[in-house]
Order: C-alpha cells, then sequence, then structure tokens
C-alpha cells in the first residue's frame, strides 16, 4: 500500500513516514502544499495523510480541488487545531477522517488500516481467499490453519492482491502501489516477489491461489 505524507514539521514528517515504512507501507513524503496537491492528483495512493497547516497551500484547498476533480483518494487529515468547526470543516469538503496532534501512534496506524481498507471496500480487517486467512491488522497470514511468515514486502503484494481478490492487477498496477517515487527498482521487481509469494502460500497446496494471466498480469482467487 502506497501513502503520501504532506506535514510541513520536518522531523514529525519523517517519523510518520519511516513508522510506516517499517509497518510495510510505501511512502512519498512533501513538506509543500502545492507539490502534495500535484503528488494527490498523479499518483494512485492508496491513503493521504494530510497536515491542515501547509505552506504554499493549505490543507483545505487540496482537499477541495481533489474533491472537485473527482480525486477520491482517501484523506486523513492532521491538525494541531482541536476546533469542532475546523474538523467539520475538512469534512464537509470531502476528508475522510480527522487526527488532532498530538495523537498515539498506535491509533495513527490503526486509522490507516480502517481507511486502506475501506477504500478497497472491505470492512473487515480479515480477508479470505479460500482456505488463505489475511489478518490486515495483525499483518499476518494463515492458509489452512497454518502460519505462513511474510517479509514486509511480501506481506504488502499478498494484502493488495487480496484487496483485489478476483480481479487481473497488472505488473505496474502493482509497482505503483508497493513503491514510492524514489524507488530505483523497475517494476520486474514484482515478478520475483511474486515468486516468493507462491513458494509460501502455493506450493505445499493442491489447490493454487496465485495465477498467472499472459500479458495482462496476476490474480488472487480460487478458480475452477
Amino acid at each position: 500500500m502506497r501513502i503520501l505524507v504532506a506535514e510541513d514539521h520536518p522531523s514529525l514528517a519523517r517519523s510518520i513516514a519511516d513508522g510506516l515504512r517499517d509497518d510495510g507501507y510505501a511512502v512519498d513524503l512533501t513538506f509543500d502544499g502545492n507539490e502534495a496537491l500535484h503528488l494527490a492528483g498523479s499518483n494512485p495512493y492508496d491513503l493521504m495523510i494530510l497536515d491542515i497547516m501547509l505552506p504554499g497551500r493549505d490543507g483545505f484547498s487540496i482537499i477541495q480541488v481533489l474533491r472537485r476533480r473527482d480525486v477520491q483518494i482517501p484523506i486523513l487529515c492532521l491538525t494541531a487545531r482541536d476546533g469542532i468547526v475546523d474538523r467539520v470543516k475538512g469534512l464537509d469538503l470531502g476528508a475522510d477522517d480527522y487526527l488532532v496532534k498530538p495523537f498515539a501512534w498506535e491509533e495513527l496506524l490503526a486509522r490507516v488500516r480502517s481507511m486502506v481498507r475501506r477504500g478497497h471496500g472491505k470492512k473487515s480487517a480479515t480477508i479470505s481467499v479460500g482456505d488463505l486467512e489475511i489478518d490486515t491488522a495483525r499483518k499476518s497470514a494463515r492458509r489452512g490453519g497454518t502460519a505462513i511468515e511474510l517479509s514486509a514486502r511480501e506481506f504488502a503484494l499478498l494484502e493488495y492482491l487480496a484487496h483485489r481478490q478476483g480481479q487481473v492487477v497488472t505488473r505496474s498496477d502493482i509497482w505503483e502501489h508497493l513503491y514510492d517515487q524514489h524507488d530505483e527498482t523497475t517494476s520486474n521487481v514484482v515478478d520475483v516477489y511474486i515468486g516468493y509469494l507462491r513458494n509460501k502460500i502455493d506450493k505445499e497446496f493442491p489447490t493454487k491461489l496465485i495465477h498467472t494471466r499472459r500479458g495482462q498480469g496476476y490474480l488472487l482467487g480460487v478458480e475452477g
């Protein structure tokens, strides 16, 4: 999952970005409102964490422009303003949630997970694909009742495929959601990680869940 963090306080911004990366998210970071608007309108983010008080263009203006352009990225607002008027304004303009500084890191992560799920049309933290269970809250997976050890990148790929269960997802689409703008790897790395997942998810089971559509991409689901 790929997240845009737009926050003008450098140490807080980097702390949020580092924490999200440690949790397996790809993160793009900006300190400027105009750049935040450009990035949000140009990339397929799964979530935007937006500080209201940004230089160049404030968060309210960014929300308004994005929604007017029908950019439906989920937006979590961060602000030191705890007044009800500002919260109502942000939500009325099209923000999806609000978090007042200072906040507990665990709460931010919980809201991020919840909003990413909702953005993909999921209500439960657990996604089932046949006998495979993916817990997006605990970042864990089990198949046939057996725990599967996954790296953060492997889980991110599995989670993204699970959110698109039954749909063919292109290599470039996967890459755009799993890697940030400064990552120098190419989309071919997706094939490598698909191979890693197959070894862990499918190798020991007669029913395969990860399928290749030649010339199109990959699909996670039960076929037949």
